[in-house]
C-alpha cells in the first residue's frame, strides 16, 4: 500500500488535525508498530498505529477520491483475467472502492470512497444523478441520431428503456451526453442501436465533481465541501 506521513494518516483517521497530530507525536503519545516514530515518518494501512495506547483504524474518516481511470483498467477488485484492476492501479493508504463502473475500454472520472452508504447513494438510479461524457463515434453525426439518443430508446439486447437525456454535437464525429441512469455499457449500446460504433468514451463529470486537469492514472482527494455536497445530494447523513 502507498504510504503517507504519519500526521496526515492520523488526520485521515479522524483523530485530529495534522497540526495537533504533530503535537501528539512530539509528546511521545503516538507509536508505530510499538516504537516511537521518527520525525516525518511515513506509514500505511499495514502498520499498527496507536495513540495513547488505542489502536487507530485508518478507515474511520470518510474519504472520496476523484480518479482518472485510463483505458485498460478493469473496474473490479479481483479478476484473474484482468490485465490490471482498480485495486492494483490505485495505491492509497485507506481501502477505497468505486461508485459506478467504467468499462475497460472507457476512460475518465471515477469516484472512489471508503463509505459504502455513499456508494449506494451515488449509484441509486432513483436519485437521477448526472454523469457527463464526451464520445467519439466512427461516422459523421446526423441530426436524427442526436434526436433518437436524446429522446429515450428501447435497448432490445438488455430489455430496457433509456431515459431522455441531454445530447449535444461538439464535433463532426463527437458529442456530449449527460445521463441520469447507469445501464450496462449504456452509451455503447445506444450508439450501436443507431448504427454507430463508439471509438472513444470519456466521463468528465459525476454529479458536481469534474475531471478537471487530472491525467490518466492520477487521483486527487476531494475537499470537505465537495464531500459534504455529495452526501447532501444523496440524502445521506455524514457520520
Amino acid at each position: 500500500m502507498e504510504s503517507m506521513r504519519l500526521n496526515k494518516y492520523l488526520a485521515h483517521a479522524g483523530v485530529c488535525s495534522r497540526r495537533d497530530a504533530d503535537k501528539l507525536i512530539e509528546q511521545g503519545r503516538v507509536l508505530v508498530n510499538g516504537s516511537v516514530p521518527t520525525p516525518g515518518q511515513s506509514v500505511s494501512g499495514e502498520d499498527t498505529i496507536t495513540v495513547n495506547g488505542k489502536v487507530i483504524q485508518g478507515q474511520e474518516k470518510k474519504v472520496v477520491l476523484a480518479y482518472y481511470k485510463p483505458v485498460g483498467i478493469t473496474c473490479t477488485e479481483k479478476d484473474p483475467h484482468a490485465k490490471k484492476t482498480i485495486a492494483q492501479a490505485v495505491k492509497y493508504p485507506i481501502r477505497v472502492t468505486y461508485a459506478g463502473r467504467l468499462d475497460q475500454d472507457s476512460e475518465g472520472l471515477l469516484l472512489l470512497t471508503n463509505d459504502g452508504d455513499l456508494i449506494q447513494g451515488m449509484m441509486k438510479g432513483a436519485n437521477r444523478h448526472e454523469k457527463e461524457y464526451i464520445v467519439k463515434v466512427d461516422k459523421e453525426i446526423k441530426e436524427d441520431f442526436l434526436k433518437t439518443m436524446a429522446g429515450g430508446m428501447y435497448l432490445k439486447d438488455i430489455d430496457a428503456n433509456t431515459r431522455p437525456c441531454e445530447v449535444e454535437m461538439i464535433g463532426k464525429y463527437t458529442f456530449r451526453i449527460i445521463l441520469t441512469q447507469g445501464l450496462n455499457r449504456q452509451i455503447r449500446r445506444m450508439c450501436a442501436a443507431c448504427g454507430y460504433q463508439v471509438k472513444s468514451l470519456k466521463r468528465i463529470r459525476v454529479m458536481h465533481i469534474l475531471l478537471e486537469d487530472l491525467k490518466p492514472g492520477e487521483y486527487r482527494e476531494l475537499p470537505d465541501e465537495d464531500i459534504a455536497r455529495l452526501y447532501a445530494d444523496c440524502g445521506i447523513k455524514k457520520v
